[in-house]
């Protein structure tokens, strides 16, 4: 029943993460930083703490009486995971939907899977299995063989990508995705996938404080609350510090007091897509709870998101006018993406 609740949980916080792109696309007049950072203020600074407090009453004191050895790595992943959040944007933007999701969320799903066992190989823990100790055990063997499929089916969605832009006139691609660009898209959706993973990493990091929650007395479905908190603080900070520099180089500060544009309903949908794109984390630590904060919970959080976003991007016609050749590579690589995630399941399971 534990596990089932832990796949409920996961799924839930796929489908939020997988949807939350939408919403900005009702934004109107805006530049892209300025929606971003809007967004970004209710994911990472305003509902993070709000979901803290109503879960883990105190997770202040939590927070500050934690070693500074913590707080500064968790920190750190933070910024390094913020630095692929904000290039994830980018990549849909380029990409979109369908794509942009598949290439990021495989990379993202492949290097999460194996991101916390390379921690403890860094800091060996008890009772934690270290990169080392995957390659000595048939499961971790299995789970790195799904990795490498994981891989596998990031190319051929990347090789669907290059079919498309062949295929279809600029204005056919811009139909559906307003700045299509391959290229560059892919550049940047590899290195946000890489770097994405890092909330793995953040997870591990913080891991004491959620266990002193717990300690504290206060419920263990919403233990990783008070590591989301300084998890995105390095978020918000990497967010924040590049859309002020887009802003000031495009002069597109003005958006805010801008008003031939929509400047209430562009908030609403902006904070829409951030609140969105928290419960992602919300419920996935109310499913790493259940599961463990092993390669399976974040491979199964990667794929509802990939199945989700991909199912976003047929509803918004992302494929239309391609060959029948080009839509079945993309199912084909996606699905190449969602056998990997069978694969490192069961390479999880071994012990």
């Amino acid at each position: 029943m534990q596990a089932l609740l832990g796949v409920l949980y996961h799924s839930i916080g796929g489908f939020a993460s997988g949807s939350f792109y939408m919403p900005f696309n009702k934004v109107k007049g805006w530049a892209w930083e300025s929606y971003w950072i809007v967004g970004g203020l209710f994911s990472w600074l305003i509902v993070p703490p709000l979901a803290a407090y109503l879960t883990v009453p105190g997770f202040f004191e939590i927070i500050f009486s934690s070693s500074q050895q913590i707080i500064y790595f968790t920190f750190l992943m933070g910024l390094l995971w913020g630095i692929g959040g904000l290039t994830y944007g980018l990549g849909v933007r380029y990409l979109g939907m369908s794509l942009g999701n598949s290439v990021v969320l495989g990379f993202c799903a492949a290097f999460g899977a194996i991101v916390p066992s390379i921690y403890y190989n860094i800091n060996p823990t008890a009772g934690k299995i270290s990169f080392t100790d995957m390659l000595a055990s048939p499961g971790g063997r299995i789970v790195l063989l799904g990795v490498l499929v994981c891989l596998i089916g990031i190319a051929l969605s990347g090789k669907a990508g290059m079919m498309k832009e062949k295929e279809l006139t600029n204005e056919e691609k811009s139909a559906s995705v307003k700045e299509f660009s391959l290229v560059k898209g892919l550049i940047i959706a590899i290195f946000s996938g890489i770097l994405s993973s890092f909330f793995n990493f953040g997870i591990e990091a913080g891991k004491p404080m959620a266990e002193a929650a717990v300690a504290a007395g206060h419920n263990p479905l919403f233990q990783n609350n008070v590591t989301f908190v300084v998890i995105l603080w390095g978020g918000l900070t990497t967010n924040f510090i590049w859309t002020t520099i887009l802003s000031l180089k495009n002069k597109s500060y003005g958006d805010f007091v801008n008003k031939s544009t929509p400047i209430k309903r562009n908030i609403m949908f902006s904070a829409l897509a951030g609140t969105t794109w928290f419960l992602q984390f919300f419920f996935y630590g109310m499913g790493e709870s259940k599961l463990g904060n092993g390669a399976s919970s974040w491979i199964l959080h990667m794929s509802t998101i990939i199945l989700t976003a991909n199912m976003w991007g047929i509803y918004r016609k992302e494929w239309k006018g391609v060959a029948k050749k080009t839509k079945l590579t993309i199912i084909v690589g996606i699905t190449v993406i969602l056998l990997a995630v069978v694969i490192v399941g069961i390479g999880n399971s071994i012990e």
